[in-house]
């Protein structure tokens, strides 16, 4: 091993495994279509655990792309839902020089599909590029050796291996799948032997003590080529399937939108069960970086700072007589007296207490929600929308008190409402609005009135925040009651 200038080391190689740097380039492929079920009440489909700041200052998919600095990388592709793509292409907006590729998956197929999708994008201008396969939902606290175990593995990937990173474990986890390592290829890269699926206690420990098994961390490196030739081999229609949605993709502002209709018809499956566990070119690298997948509020506690009692806390929180607690509080103060082993997790519209060994129920309770239709299995009480976002304040019968945030150099749509008017109070900076034929300009303290059926627009052309309290009042205050006319994020909904 040898230093390099920017103090990084650099692995040197069997020639074999030389890397011609303009063949093989390394394109950061993001998977971003989590929901993250288990970190309710933070964690929620409009807003998931990858876009909220988990595990430091910034947000988890920001994180994952900061984790790249010292890698020489191509744009990041990121694979998306639709209702998460501007926040997507936002979070990232100020992480990278090379603006990102975000492609909407027309619907959930698992990660075999989705990687498909980057695959054949990519594959068409540099086919034998290396494809760096991340969750954008994982915390890892040395970096660094991150960086050090990718860049040993690119020259295994660019010969033709499919490898994958088999996190060193730290205990006995009945949490995560394994993979057993083969035969030792180079220091830290050995063939892939097998998968295995989530042990019980007792094999967990067998495993460790082995000393060949390795969590199974779900990210990857390969060539574009090398997948999608596996796919060919193993799963064909899989690979038919996302071929003839991404021939027929649109390009919808700077997203693109496979097919929906032809990918629907893929089968639904991991890249675990699709090519991994069938592929003969399979590797393993062998991580230690302070990994974790954030897959449940325990994490959180693990990877946290304890204090002398071993509580974990964030927020305006308070304590007396608790030990080995995670406690978190977003919106107030949160006092906990004479609580062990617990996690307490506080947001403006939800609480939530459970014992810390069963937070793996969480799960059953956001689907009790979601079968209630309840609004707090979805949407924060503040929803981020492409412009800013909103907050309710107060909401009674009839009437109803919002707070709008416009972010610098955003607008709104052109709307109307068919059951409500809305009171616009500019409280700071300064609002340029449509009001039917009439454009004003409003400072704090000014506002105007929308009667029903009239169109309007809100837009802050300023460099500050724009914020608005808007009271709505009227039949019918749902979302729903918006008719688009011209819309910057292309949401338009004109009536027939």
């Amino acid at each position: 091993m040898r230093g390099s200038g920017d103090g990084l080391p650099r692995l040197q190689y069997p020639s074999r495994f030389s890397i011609h740097p303009e063949r093989f380039m390394l394109v950061p492929v993001f998977l971003s279509g989590g929901v993250g079920s288990r970190l309710w009440p933070v964690s929620r489909a409009a807003r998931p655990k990858q876009f909220l700041p988990l595990g430091g200052e910034n947000s988890m998919l920001q994180e994952t792309q900061r984790r790249l600095a010292g890698l020489e990388c191509g744009a990041t592709v990121v694979v998306c839902n639709a209702e998460h793509r501007f926040m997507v292409a936002e979070q990232l907006r100020d992480e990278s020089d090379q603006r990102a590729t975000i492609i909407l998956e027309p619907a959930g197929r698992n990660t075999a599909p989705a990687i498909a999708l980057a695959a054949l994008h990519v594959q068409r201008t540099a086919p034998e590029a290396l494809l760096l396969v991340l969750p954008a939902d994982h915390h890892v606290t040395e970096p660094g050796a991150f960086r050090d175990t990718v860049a040993a593995a690119q020259a295994h990937a660019a010969a033709g291996k499919l490898m994958t990173f088999g996190v060193v474990p730290s205990r006995p986890e009945t949490g995560y799948g394994y993979v057993r390592c083969g035969e030792a290829l180079t220091d830290g890269i050995f063939e892939l032997a097998e998968f295995v699926e989530k042990p019980d206690a007792a094999t967990a420990e067998q495993y460790v003590a082995a000393g060949q098994y390795l969590w199974n961390s779900g990210m990857f490196l390969f060539r574009a080529d090398r997948y999608l030739a596996e796919l060919a081999q193993h799963q064909s229609d899989m690979l038919a399937a996302c071929q003839a949605a991404m021939d027929a993709a649109e390009q919808d502002l700077d997203f693109i939108r496979p097919n929906a209709e032809v990918f629907l018809a893929s089968p639904s499956d991991s890249i675990d069960y699709a090519v991994m566990e069938h592929t003969d070119q399979g590797g393993v690298a062998s991580l230690n970086c302070g990994w974790s997948d954030v897959g449940a509020w325990p994490a959180l506690w693990e990877i946290g700072k304890p204090d002398d009692h071993g509580n974990v806390s964030e927020g305006d929180v308070l304590l007396k007589d608790a030990r080995d607690n995670y406690i978190r509080s977003e919106s107030r103060l949160v006092a906990a007296v004479g609580i062990d082993n617990l996690v307490v997790v506080e947001t403006a519209d939800a609480v939530m207490v459970g014992a810390r060994d069963q937070m793996q129920q969480i799960k059953q309770v956001v689907e009790a929600l979601s079968q209630a239709e309840r609004p707090e299995v979805t949407v924060h009480q503040r929803v981020y929308r492409p412009w800013g976002s909103y907050e309710s304040l107060v909401v009674g019968e009839h009437f109803q008190v919002k707070r709008l945030t416009v972010t610098p150099g955003q607008t709104l749509s052109l709307q109307l409402h068919h059951h409500r008017a809305e009171h616009w109070v500019v409280v700071s900076g300064q609002a340029e609005i449509t009001r039917g034929e009439e454009h004003l300009t409003l400072g704090p303290d000014e506002s105007t009135y929308i009667p029903i059926g009239m169109k309007h627009r809100l837009a802050n052309r300023g460099e500050q925040p724009l914020e608005v309290i808007e009271v709505q009042s009227g039949s019918y205050l749902g979302e729903d009651d918006i008719v688009r006319f011209d819309d910057v994020y292309g949401r338009e909904e004109k009536p027939t």
